[in-house]
């Protein structure tokens, strides 16, 4: 295996990766560190106390604050400096987005706006688009949306059905239709709406809320999120004055895929920052609450529950940090251009658009099932409105449905990762060839050590061996037909979530170990140890399912003999583990990676 300096999408797979290769939070700069507090003082001191205002859907306090935010820089992150932005790393406004979490709602509203609903121009603007548009955007003067779900086309976007026509007068293109569930439609001023011009070219164009013709419709009745706004819009005749075209004609797919890439990665930071919150919450209740004359923090089964809880949060963070750097590495290479084009933009982003949707998909699944446990940890407390991980819980359920479905997400993993093999921009097909020469002669599969690091990593290497043995048996049987087996597709997603969620938290448990010596680090050793144990049991069992489907008689039974040889496993009880990590949670009431750190 090679190592590249600057690894490919998806690479993951089949590639080993340098821990210094990837930024992880004990590499932030002093400066990254203060962005985090100048955002959580805002929250805490601005947000919070009006917090009640805000669910009730305060329109003017909401703009108000956002403003606020913006005066505070915490708006122009993503802008370049030249648009009156700050154009920070994308490290950075990561940790801006994962530190606005606490404000829950309020958190959404920003988010819309500065990742989908700004990044559009950013990216794909010209000159002129950028100069008019992002200094108000970034001081939170004006407010953004982004418009893309209609009430028949969700996760197929090109099916949309608003049209654009151009006037009789070529000044102006008249758009048609409607647009549903837009986050910030309430009061927005900036619209990044997409239509199809002449009912076949999709586009996307840059609407103002004055737009004769336009109008916004009703707040949507939500389960949670609802001190955010949701409304449908409605187009007709609307009137977009032909500068107002954003990117090509007939080239919207480009942005719309590529800002949901966006939008994938930085919901992933936003579901960081609520776990770590909801853990925080769950581990005060747990040491107040007594039954049996004791803290229910004193009972086996809760301390599981923190320390599964714990354990997620640490791959998540690692993962987050692990692609906001990838991101990074590839959009700095558009730094010294004047006006980079909305082509290399998207080429940089689209890189990486695998891994985006393993952090989405990863971290709303991972939030989800936090909140549950902290529900379940408050009891019929954690029903009420009284306590916070009751609405943590409702809030959460968006964010597998969010940014493209969960369902969507995982067809396009493998999905994608196929495509990159075919253009050869990955050498998946050469590995996979390989493998089966390996897997005819006599396989050599080192017995698991019982050395910390050696022994992850043995892991980690069965993890990829298992996907690469039942993938390419999945290509070899179905072809491109591969495209519509979407339960086979849904597995091999599992499995490289699996590889790169567990990847990330080995490399970052290897750098904590460099920094802080192995007896400080054997906590965080410890949490990938249990994530990459379970998650290579759990690959076993989804490779087992594969095989069945794909081969049966001598030849399902010589695959799933070549699996048992695959996975070699020594008897490990993860129980005195978890007793550890969750000891140190229930101290210090609150997520924890170096203990006392």
């Amino acid at each position: 295996m090679t190592t590249p300096s600057q690894p490919v999408g998806g690479s993951f797979v089949i590639q080993e990766t340098n821990p210094e290769q990837v930024i992880t939070p004990e590499d932030f700069t002093e400066e990254q560190r203060m962005f985090k507090e100048t955002t959580m003082a805002f929250v805490e001191g601005d947000v919070l106390p009006q917090d009640e205002a805000i669910e009730k859907l305060d329109y003017e306090l909401t703009v108000k604050l956002m403003r606020e935010a913006g005066e505070l820089g915490l708006l122009a992150a993503d802008v370049p400096e030249a648009y009156g932005g700050l154009g920070l790393d994308k490290v950075s406004s990561t940790i801006i987005n994962e530190s606005l979490a606490k404000a829950s709602s309020f958190a959404l509203s920003i988010g819309a706006h500065v990742g989908i609903g700004t990044l559009p121009i950013v990216f794909f603007g010209t000159d002129e688009q950028k100069q008019r548009y992002l200094p108000d955007l970034a001081s939170g003067k004006r407010i953004a949306a982004y418009c893309l779900t209609e009430p028949a086309s969700g996760s197929d976007a090109l099916g949309a059905r608003t049209t654009a026509k151009l006037s009789p007068d070529g000044k102006s293109y008249l758009l048609n239709g409607s647009k549903i569930y837009i986050t910030n439609a309430g009061f927005a001023d900036i619209f990044i709406v997409y239509a199809k011009i002449d009912g076949s070219q999709f586009t996307a164009f840059i609407v103002e809320r004055e737009t004769p013709g336009f109008s916004v419709g009703p707040e949507e009745k939500k389960m949670g999120i609802k001190g955010s706004s949701t409304c449908p819009l409605f187009f007709d005749q609307a009137q977009v004055p032909i500068e107002n075209v954003l990117g090509e004609i007939g080239k919207g797919h480009l942005i719309a895929f590529n800002i949901l890439n966006i939008g994938r990665f930085k919901l992933g930071a936003g579901c960081l920052g609520a776990a770590k919150e909801t853990i925080q919450l769950a581990g005060e209740y747990a040491n107040i609450r007594k039954q049996f004359n004791k803290p229910i923090s004193e009972f086996p089964l809760i301390r599981e529950k923190l320390a599964d809880m714990n354990i997620q949060t640490y791959v998540l963070e690692s993962m987050v940090y692990r692609t906001a750097g990838l991101i990074d590495d590839k959009l700095k290479q558009l730094e010294h251009q004047t006006e980079q084009s909305g082509n290399q933009a998207a080429k940089a982003i689209a890189e990486y658009a695998l891994e985006c949707s393993i952090n989405k998909v990863f971290a709303s699944e991972a939030l989800h099932h936090i909140a549950d446990e902290a529900v379940q940890i408050h009891g019929g407390y954690g029903y009420t409105q009284e306590y916070k991980v009751e609405r943590i819980y409702r809030d959460a359920r968006i964010n597998r449905i969010f940014e493209g479905t969960n369902e969507i997400n995982r067809l396009l993993i493998p999905g994608t990762l196929l495509k990159k093999a075919m253009k050869g921009e990955l050498p998946l097909i050469e590995r996979l060839e390989a493998l089966q020469q390996e897997l005819t002669g006599t396989l050599e599969v080192p017995e698991p050590s019982h050395a910390s690091l050696a022994e992850q990593q043995g892991y980690l290497t069965q993890l990829k061996t298992i996907f690469l043995f039942v993938g390419g048996t999945a290509v070899q049987k179905f072809g491109t037909r591969i495209e519509s087996e979407q339960e086979v597709l849904s597995h091999l997603a599992n499995l490289m979530i699996a590889i790169y969620a567990g990847e990330s938290a080995l490399l970052r448990t290897a750098k904590l170990i460099t920094r802080y010596g192995e007896e400080r680090a054997a906590y965080a050793s410890s949490m990938s140890l249990i994530f990459l144990r379970y998650n290579l049991q759990e690959a076993e069992s989804i490779a087992k399912e594969l095989l069945a489907y794909t081969a049966a008689g001598d030849v399902l039974r010589t695959q799933l003999s070549l699996l048992k040889k695959l996975v070699k496993v020594h008897p490990l009880s993860l129980t005195p583990l978890k007793r550890v990590i969750a000891e140190h949670v229930v101290r210090q009431e609150r997520y924890v990676v170096v203990p006392n750190a």
